[in-house]
């Protein structure tokens, strides 16, 4: 039906085009709002109408009568109408919607995707410091991150996955320190235990267990390796750099573990401490200074952000000489920009708004050829999980929040990556674990799940009793594909691509939930009317064509979203 729809289009385009020269240009068709209004429909007449100075209506009289006479439109098109001041409804044969079967089978995986465009694109995404194990936000920016990456796959892009960490900082220190007392046999709770001075009601130093095995491996002298790095203890109790140094390896590791089990992978791990290393962040400030985008005041080198739609300037270096934290960022994007990404995808929490504009406008103020609105971003909010009707708040492994290993232990990696891309990422979401173990309708990934496996047991119902080939369904005779049922599955597949597109256009993985929900719906529904595996051989194998043309698609939108396609269950 794809191939129907482009003809279909370039029948339009010509038609508007002999009605105005250059509106082929906006030839374009939309779904009608009713379905039983048609398959498809345009606006053109109406949009025409005021610079042609017509009434809209009239017009699309004219543009009806140069559509019925055009070979596309007679070839597959049943009947147009006109609704309105100037709707134009187009209903399609049966055979133009039969013709998307064929397109599924005979691509498979491809279908849904574009051809290779040699656009390069990088999205950066969970980027969480070596202080601690992952916890269920950085999952869902990991599960966010990687079906984005999936998304835009599918569209043509050459797409890189990039971890960003700060691998030195008070954070680390505080890291280091923390398991330095564990080390000495100390713990949280212990008189000695250091606390937040400001605030002494609260621990400001890690408290998890995991600290404690940290140090236990240290003091036992042994290495870890993560994707990145690898350390060998020293076994000393006094070795504060050592530790440093092996608790970041430590905990470096066991998030590889953790992406590991979300079957999430990194082409490059970008350290912080390398922009200072390498000169980068003193180049960028460099920039800024000989462009003349930056001021002295107060003994402090601020961003003339303002420029740019800041609300106020920014801070740059602080009067003790150190940076704030958004100039490595502009650092970090010029490198970016420099590896020939010309898009740029950041995944972050909603913490992170507040450093949009500035990035923003320190990368305008570089003067490096960078475009306006470089880089995008998706900024998503926490997640609430709720067990046995309880909110669930703490982790003994971490100390303080569920870990995104807690989440996939108690319930799968499937059921994690579905649930936390089927709502937009700037939405609340609480995380129902009782729900994503449930083995009924009311859990959606078990419900799009079990439609694939649905139809791989009727597929292999059929191998096994006629020796019946999948590869062989492609050409199958599908004129017995009538029912309003498989009419509306039919035109469900073809929509696909499309959404795909507008998915990967709005950062919206959430779109592909909704359709993969929608689509096995629609294959129960035909399911429940019409039995496949009947006597006549014609019948029977029409519509075993239409089911495994269906399997292929929740196959192919699942591997979108990172999940698995049971063929049985």
């Amino acid at each position: 039906m794809l191939s129907v729809k482009i003809e279909l289009l370039e029948a339009l385009a010509h038609a508007l085009e002999s009605l105005s020269p250059g509106a082929g240009a906006k030839a374009a068709f939309e779904s009608p709002k009713v379905a039983a209004h048609g398959d498809l429909a345009t606006t053109a007449a109406m949009q025409l109408a005021k610079p042609l100075k017509l009434n809209p209506r009239q017009l699309a009289e004219n543009l009806r009568a140069a559509l019925l006479a055009a070979a596309a439109f007679q070839r597959w098109v049943e009947a147009i109408d006109i609704a309105g001041p100037g709707f134009i409804n187009i209903k399609l044969k049966p055979e133009a919607k039969q013709q998307i079967v064929r397109e599924v089978l005979s691509q498979a995986a491809r279908f849904g995707t574009q051809a290779t465009s040699g656009k390069r694109m990088l999205v950066e995404f969970v980027s969480a410091n070596p202080t601690g194990p992952l916890h269920v936000g950085h999952g869902r920016q990991a599960a966010l991150g990687d079906a984005i990456c999936n998304l835009f796959q599918t569209q043509g892009w050459d797409v890189y996955r990039e971890f960003y960490y700060n691998d030195a900082g008070v954070q680390i220190g505080t890291l280091a320190t923390s398991t330095h007392l564990r080390a000495q046999g100390f713990k949280p709770g212990d008189t000695c235990w250091p606390t937040d001075p400001d605030n002494p009601a609260s621990k400001a130093f890690y408290n998890g267990e995991y600290i404690a095995d940290i140090a236990a491996d240290f003091l036992a002298g042994k290495t870890v390796k993560s994707d990145d790095r690898e350390f060998t203890a020293s076994g000393q109790s006094d070795d504060l750099d050592g530790m440093r140094e092996f608790a970041v390896a430590y905990l470096r590791r066991e998030q590889d573990l953790d992406l590991q089990a979300f079957a999430v992978k990194f082409d490059n791990y970008y350290l912080e401490s390398s922009l200072y290393t390498s000169g980068r962040v003193e180049d960028a400030v460099g920039r800024l200074q000989a462009a003349g985008k930056t001021y002295e005041q107060d003994g402090a080198l601020w961003l003339k952000s303002t420029e740019y739609g800041d609300d106020k300037d920014r801070v740059m270096r602080k009067k003790d000489g150190s940076y704030t934290y958004f100039v490595p960022d502009v650092a970090y994007h010029i490198s970016k920009w420099e590896r020939g990404f010309e898009k740029v995808i950041n995944i972050q929490g909603t913490d992170h708004h507040g450093t949009i504009a500035r990035v923003r406008a320190g990368l305008q103020a570089a003067g490096v050829g960078i475009p306006q609105g470089y880089p995008d971003y998706v900024l998503h909010t926490m997640v609430r999980v709720v067990r046995g009707g309880e909110e669930v708040k703490i982790s003994k492994r971490a100390g303080s929040y569920v870990t995104l290993r807690d989440l996939i232990e108690w319930t799968s990696k499937d059921a994690v990556r579905f649930f936390l891309l089927s709502r937009k990422p700037d939405t609340e979401y609480t995380f129902d674990v009782d729900l994503a173990i449930t083995k009924n309708n009311d859990n959606p990934v078990y419900y799009v799940q079990y439609a694939h496996a649905r139809i791989c047991s009727v597929l292999a119902a059929w191998a096994e009793k006629d020796g019946g080939d999948v590869a062989s369904l492609g050409q199958a005779d599908l004129t017995p594909l009538q029912s309003p049922q498989a009419m509306a599955l039919m035109l469900l597949l073809a929509k696909y691509p499309e959404m795909l597109t507008a998915a990967a256009e709005g950062f919206a993985p959430h779109d592909v939930t909704f359709y993969l929900r929608e689509l096995a719906a629609c294959y129960h529904s035909y399911y429940d009317a019409e039995r496949i595996l009947v006597d006549d051989v014609t019948v029977k194998r029409a519509r075993l064509a239409l089911v495994a043309a269906t399997a292929q698609v929740l196959h192919n939108g699942l591997a979108v979203l990172g999940v698995s396609a049971p063929q049985k269950m």
